[in-house]
């Protein structure tokens, strides 16, 4: 799996807001992704704030653009 970036996964969730409104996702489906997606999010906002208190500035790769 190549490592996703935080905005690839800004393009799949809105995909999925797609997918969801033209009837091609269940509900449930999207709340399962959806639920994922923030335990990946709160988990780099973890990342972050841990670094911060330690001043430090880590590098993560899921936060770079490239």
């Amino acid at each position: 799996m190549k490592t996703m970036k935080i905005t690839d996964l800004r393009d799949d969730l809105l995909k999925v807001y797609e997918d969801l409104r033209s009837g091609k996702l269940e509900p449930r489906e999207v709340k399962e992704l959806n639920n994922t997606a923030g335990k990946v999010i709160a988990s780099a906002k973890v990342q972050l704030e841990y670094a911060s208190l330690r001043g430090e500035k880590p590098e993560i790769d899921f936060l770079n653009k490239a």
